[in-house]
């Protein structure tokens, strides 16, 4: 399931967005005032804003029998945009995140995280991170790749792939096929994973080709210290990449097309 391999950057990849997170026990004064100073730090990299008041998911307590639904709180989300709106920092009053369709490597992405986290701690000042997590989202279109007509069975590993992958069984015959997982890592990590088949919708278009969806979750949990998160996110990047190296055939490798190991 896991390759230590080399890292590659990619003519075709089939990345459609990476998301780096990290929470902290509320800070109230996030949300009580507009992030003024904050803003000012970032604003030559980012320099569109937006605040954003959305509802959190409802809570279900109580036993069966006597079940109560408590509405989900508001929360305030602010926003910072690069000038191409292809970056994007969220802050709110439990957790600040970086996320991008733009990703090429983890050293240009780790270097713009740097920049914000090194303005957020000094202002903010959060007690630790509970969670400090990264996300992959890949979604690989056989089109794009020039492998149509290829079964997903020559292109990932077996692991990945469930019943997908016994030969006995056409591909076309599946309504639905996937896999959710969550397991520990080495590194104190753990995976939140979902790997299939899929098909995409954008606004109110559908996307008819069947794709694979690898979206892949690493994270940290518990009372980092500050000081840690940087190591903590090297070791999440380290083991995402593993699981990605694991995931895809030399077939699928190659025809993304690889330029460079990093």
């Amino acid at each position: 399931m896991f390759t230590d391999r080399e890292r590659w950057l990619y003519s075709k990849p089939q990345l459609v967005e990476v998301i780096c997170q990290l929470r902290f026990p509320a800070i109230l004064s996030i949300s009580a005032r507009e992030p003024a100073d904050f803003q000012e730090a970032i604003r030559r990299e980012f320099p569109q804003y937006k605040r954003l008041q959305e509802q959190s998911q409802p809570k279900v307590s109580g036993a069966p029998g006597s079940l109560r639904v408590e509405e989900g709180e508001r929360v305030t989300n602010y926003q910072f945009l690069s000038a191409d709106g292809k970056w994007k920092v969220n802050l709110t009053n439990t957790f600040i995140a970086l996320a991008t369709p733009a990703y090429t490597k983890w050293e240009d992405f780790a270097a713009k995280l740097d920049l914000i986290l090194a303005q957020f701690i000094p202002i903010y000042q959060p007690a630790y991170f509970e969670r400090v997590g990264l996300r992959f989202i890949n979604v690989f279109s056989r089109k794009a790749l020039d492998l149509e007509g290829v079964p997903f069975r020559d292109l990932f590993q077996p692991g990945y792939l469930g019943l997908l992958a016994d030969e006995d069984v056409r591909e076309e015959s599946f309504a639905r096929s996937g896999q959710d997982i969550e397991m520990a890592m080495s590194g104190g990590c753990r995976v939140k994973l979902h790997a299939g088949p899929g098909m995409l919708q954008r606004g109110s278009v559908k996307d008819n080709e069947v794709k694979f969806i690898l979206d892949n979750d690493v994270f940290m949990n518990g009372n980092l210290p500050v000081a840690q998160c940087a190591p903590a996110l090297q070791t999440v990047h380290i083991q995402a990449d593993r699981i990605f190296a694991g995931a895809i055939t030399k077939q699928l490798h190659e025809a993304m097309e690889p330029l460079e190991t990093l």
